[in-house]
């Protein structure tokens, strides 16, 4: 018999099979009107819910590994403990602070969570970085480092650049670091301070601020740029329509402001022109959409670091490419979260300091979890994306969490 034949010796008839093809019309011959059942009316108050409405739940039933402490103890090089109180233009001056927390507050957690110590990055300048160094670093010696950062509010005055090196000099001297960069540079200073044209990266007038730095062998945390995202157009096709719906002010796009490229290169060649200074790259360079870029970076330049704070978003979208770029810059990757303490974090999850943000940064770095939230909020803070775990081997973790830091920083 024939494979079209069915037992009576009549060829066969054409079975559905519903996985691959619509079903066939019911006739009006049947008693019903014709219709292809996979068609149907949609809900039109359904599909008018808003998208901050929307928050669907994962369906996958797949292994959740609470990391409570990590593997080794952990140096958190990128926090911010404390802020310069006064602002210009979005461009921090005076020595004036806000602290957000103190050691009484952070070492129980920093106990709970294997975290040795932490890096305060923004700790001001002059007195405001003397009393920040009080409140921390001598409170709880060998817990809190803390650095210092420029001196915008003397930008205008004609020696500024040697204004800015005795700075650091005096910064060194108060017990500071490091210097910090925030992205103020390239995109907030300008000729007068908070008027006239943008400050570039490169600037010349900032030369004697590097060199000091390498003089005194202090590391610069410079952020340069921001996500891509912030870089296009705030519509429909942005991936992070949501977090600049937020945050308009966070958005770049347009003639105002230089390109992201722009940005990058002006960073690089600062890089180039200083070679004895130590630069660490925060928030994966803001390449870590495009890791080829930073790769070629890290390549080109020995004296580049990089950070992974608040960038684990990306990362973990990626994770064979990522993992592919910790096994290869595993001596040049430093530990880092941007955590912000309650209250003033809480409008940035991704930051927000807590147990929660700890162990969603060693679930990701130790696991091979597959598509968990990268921040603990209820929606997606940056992107409406979940990550995987890279599963790093030992030798790795031991080096991103602690003994990069601990070797950069000088610590014992």
């Amino acid at each position: 018999m024939g494979a079209s034949d069915d037992d009576t010796g009549q060829p066969a008839r054409p079975r559905f099979c519903g996985c691959c093809a619509p079903p066939p019309r019911v006739t009006a011959s049947h008693g019903r009107e014709g219709k292809n059942l996979l068609a149907t009316a949609p809900d039109a108050d359904k599909l008018a819910m808003p998208l901050a409405a929307f928050q669907p739940r994962s369906m996958l039933r797949v292994p959740v590994t609470r990391i409570e402490r990590p593997r080794f103890p952990v140096i958190d090089v990128h926090t911010h403990l404390s802020w310069m109180r006064n602002v210009r233009g979005a461009v921090p001056v005076g020595e004036a602070m806000t602290f957000f927390t103190d050691p009484a507050a952070l070492l129980p957690l920093m106990e709970r969570k294997g975290i040795r110590a932490m890096v305060n990055l923004t700790g001001g300048t002059g007195r405001g970085l003397e009393e920040t160094i009080a409140r921390f670093d001598r409170a709880a010696p060998g817990r809190f480092l803390t650095m210092t950062e420029p001196s915008f509010g003397l930008f205008a005055e004609p020696d500024y650049p040697r204004l800015q090196a005795e700075a650091i000099e005096q910064a060194h001297r108060a017990g500071a670091c490091g210097l910090k960069l925030l992205k103020t540079l390239g995109l907030y200073l300008r000729e007068g301070i908070d008027e006239g044209a943008l400050v570039g990266v490169d600037d010349a007038r900032f030369d004697p601020m590097w060199e000091t730095c390498a003089a005194l062998d202090m590391p610069v945390f410079i952020h340069t740029a921001d996500p891509l995202a912030f870089f296009r157009p705030t519509d429909r096709h942005n991936e992070r329509y949501e977090e600049l719906a937020h945050h308009p002010d966070w958005s770049f796009y347009g003639p105002e402001y230089p390109s992201h490229a722009e940005l990058i290169a002006a960073r690089d060649r600062v890089i180039a022109r200083h070679p004895r200074t130590t630069f660490v790259l925060m928030h994966v360079g803001s390449q870590a959409e495009e890791l080829d870029t930073i790769e070629a970076c890290l390549e080109r330049f020995p004296n580049v670091l990089v950070d992974i704070s608040a960038r684990i978003a990306e990362l973990g979208r990626q994770p064979r490419r990522s993992r592919r770029f910790f096994e290869r810059f595993q001596d040049r990757i430093l530990f880092g979260t941007d955590a912000v303490p309650p209250p003033w974090g809480e409008d940035v999850p991704q930051q927000l300091l807590g147990d929660e943000l700890y162990e969603i940064y060693y679930r990701f770095l130790e696991t091979e979890d597959e598509y968990f939230d990268y921040a603990p909020a209820a929606k997606p803070p940056q992107g409406r994306w979940s990550i995987y775990g890279l599963g790093l081997p030992d030798a790795i973790l031991r080096k991103v969490y602690h003994d990069n830091a601990a070797r950069l920083l000088g610590i014992a």
